[in-house]
């Protein structure tokens, strides 16, 4: 069981690896994860927790700290991010000008004053840890470090040291609100309220409140509440906030609408498909709220790496001030001062709040495109992808099929073969399928009961009663379905799906079917070769010559055609040679679930309607474009080149100094930058992630 806490006035990185130590030792729990940029808790078990449990557990790490439920349907409230960034900001602007009059009075009253100013918040968290002997949080080590600093007369070095890095907490909070606004901008999409009719009038009610068959009134302008299907009136529904889709999609009686969308003209009434826990804006949210909390395997390296890096580092320092002055080797206090340059430099932030943030930015940065991306470990997957495989049907191309030729076989007529395919067809949801009985419903109806079965990925067996009574077998469906029950199959030469149709055994002929690539299909293929991919293929179970002509079209390096679900995978292991880590591969429907799951990365197309493909699926393309894929490779790519930036950088420099620091060469002004300097240039490379689009 998933549950989702918000985890409140926690910015220390070695406080949250602790506190999700202790929350996996709990009965219970497989699993805890905190993302400090997105104030996230996302714990798998522990069903006795609440949060008052949790609250108890995080204040015994760090005071102050509180855990509360992640309502979905309220995102994140920036109020607060607001009002302590407005505080930071004066008493950070007071200690700045205090400061620089105790530069220029260079009285000890003056220098107190600063020091007061700059350094209470992070005194008073430092004493409120003092019980549970925290002590290796950033608030003690810059403490002790600053104390230590006044003790020995620096009086600049240790007001500095307080007054920078507040202001890198400050930027560093600062950047994070920008992200949590950034990536929760799909919650503004959560409708407020629902007009929902009974017994002919209309009542306001919570959309939570929705139940399935309820009949709901939409007026113009107004947020459609749930999904559902329209039962009258006619309108254009504004999918942007949830797809990014900026043209709005007209809508009439009988299509399908999603919570979260606007009506933008016409009075609608619909029927309600669920509840609203069940809709798409709520299983969408819920995808966000994982996924910012879903660590990649970099940021488990870097909190895992941070956990020994301080001790580390502190133990160093205490070496550094003890030993030498032990050998004659200089003065303790020369000693000491050099051990200070290293708690300076011991904290991680720059490391541990930097990687998680240029993560958050990409997924914001996808959101804002459209593609919900679940967790940073997919961009880190995303690095070894080295060829796409497309599905053909509703991904490259339309999905929206025409009757193109009815051909029936000597012996049978035209009216026959099409009544028997559509008595058939009716038990099947596939696009061919519905083309065959939508295009052919007025002129034969049969008006027949059915029963029977699909075969997944070869077509339908039918059953039904002529009107003697007798019984009657219909077989409807592509050349494999006629070989395996003894019937050959007319060639064809349509360039088109071709339903093949049979009835007691008898073939009638076949029905051509045709799709049509989607417009925007040739430029996304050229932009994705364009992000260095080796091949793009196309895999799908339509016949070889709809296939070829598709993949001709398009300019694809391959493709495989007439394959079942199963047959997907085994495709993309021929052609990458058993490297599935680097296959990417984007489909739309249920049948894509196989190759979905097993490839290094799956990317679901049209989200809104494919469940399956959203639970199997790494990243999400909602509004069914496949030039999405080009925009997720683009993002991905530049992210972790973000995110490896800091990482090369960030250590690098602490390293360097902690060995200048030892030798002399570098003093507590050097440290400072050293520690807040590369941690506010990290935050600010991390934020480069947010614009990539």
């Amino acid at each position: 069981m998933i549950q989702r806490f918000r985890i409140n006035n926690l910015c220390c990185p070695n406080c949250a690896a602790k506190i999700e130590s202790i929350i996996l030792d709990l009965p219970g729990v497989s699993s805890a994860s905190i993302n400090l940029p997105g104030g996230a808790l996302v714990i798998d078990g522990g069903e006795n927790l609440n949060e008052n449990k949790l609250t108890r557990v995080a204040e015994s790490v760090e005071p102050g700290v509180t855990v509360t439920r992640f309502d979905s349907g309220s995102g994140h409230d920036d109020s607060g991010d607001s009002a302590n960034i407005k505080r930071e900001t004066a008493l950070l602007a007071a200690a700045a000008l205090s400061f620089a009059a105790a530069l220029w009075q260079g009285s000890a009253v003056a220098y107190t004053i600063a020091y007061a100013l700059a350094a209470y918040p992070v005194l008073i968290n430092a004493a409120r840890t003092l019980p549970s002997r925290n002590f290796l949080n950033e608030f003690f080590l810059m403490s002790f470090a600053s104390l230590a600093a006044i003790a020995i007369g620096k009086f600049p070095e240790a007001i500095s040291v307080m007054l920078f890095y507040r202001t890198g907490e400050f930027f560093q909070e600062l950047a994070a609100s920008r992200a949590r606004r950034s990536i929760m901008s799909l919650a503004s999409a959560k409708p407020s309220s629902a007009r929902v009719r009974r017994s002919g009038q209309d009542t306001m009610i919570s959309p939570e409140l929705v139940r399935e068959g309820d009949i709901i009134s939409v007026r113009p302008g107004e947020k459609i509440p749930v999904d559902g299907v329209i039962t009258e009136g006619l309108s254009y529904a504004d999918m942007s906030p949830l797809t990014g889709e900026s043209v709005p999609v007209p809508v009439t009686v009988g299509d399908k609408v999603y919570g979260g969308t606007v009506n933008t003209e016409g009075a609608l009434l619909l029927e309600a498909s669920g509840a609203f826990e069940d809709s798409s804006v709520a299983r969408i949210m819920h995808m966000v709220e994982d996924a910012v909390a879903r660590k990649s395997k970099t940021e488990r390296f870097i909190t895992t790496f941070a956990r020994y890096y301080t001790p580390a580092v502190v133990a160093l320092a205490a070496l550094t001030a003890a030993l030498p002055p032990l050998l004659g080797f200089g003065s303790f206090s020369l000693w000491f001062y050099r051990a200070l340059v290293m708690l300076v430099i011991s904290c991680p932030c720059a490391l541990v709040i930097s990687i998680p943030l240029g993560y958050f930015g990409g997924i914001g940065a996808a959101s804002k495109r459209g593609i919900l991306v679940k967790g940073g470990g997919v961009f880190d997957a995303i690095h070894k992808v080295n060829r796409v495989f497309f599905d053909k049907t509703g991904t490259l191309t339309e999905g929206v099929f025409a009757v193109s030729g009815v051909h029936p076989a000597e012996g049978s007529s035209g009216g026959e073969l099409v009544r028997e395919a559509v008595i058939a067809e009716s038990l099947s949801n596939h696009p061919v399928a519905r083309s065959i009985t939508t295009e052919f419903s007025e002129s034969s109806n049969p008006g027949v009961s059915v029963t029977g079965r699909e075969e997944r990925g070869m077509g339908v067996i039918a059953e039904y009663k002529d009107d003697k009574g007798c019984p009657v077998t219909l077989l409807a469906g592509n050349a494999g379905l006629m070989k395996s029950r003894g019937i050959t199959a007319a060639g064809s030469a349509s360039c088109g799906a071709v339903v093949h149709v049979a009835r007691d055994e008898k073939y009638l002929g076949y029905i051509t079917v045709s799709d049509k690539i989607r417009s925007e299909s040739p430029e996304a293929v050229r932009l994705i070769r364009a992000n260095g991919i080796e091949g793009i293929y196309m895999l799908t179970g339509d016949a070889e010559s709809v296939a070829s002509a598709a993949a001709a079209e398009l300019a694809l390096t391959g493709h495989r055609a007439t394959l079942m679900p199963d047959g997907k995978v085994k495709a993309m292991e021929d052609i990458a040679r058993g490297d599935m880590a680097g296959c990417m591969f984007v489909g739309d429907g249920m049948n894509d679930g196989p190759a979905l799951a097993t490839a290094g990365v799956g990317v679901a197309m049209g989200g809104l309607g494919s469940e399956i493909a959203i639970e199997v699926a790494d990243a999400v393309v909602l509004d069914d474009s496949p030039a999405r894929i080009a925009d997720l490779l683009r993002i991905a790519r530049s992210t972790r080149k973000i995110v490896w930036q800091n990482i090369v950088a960030s250590m690098g420099v602490k390293i360097l100094f902690i060995g200048l620091g030892a030798f002399g060469i570098a003093g507590l002004w050097e440290a400072i930058f050293a520690d807040v300097g590369v941690a506010l240039l990290a935050v600010m490379n991390a934020s480069r992630a947010g614009n990539a689009l």
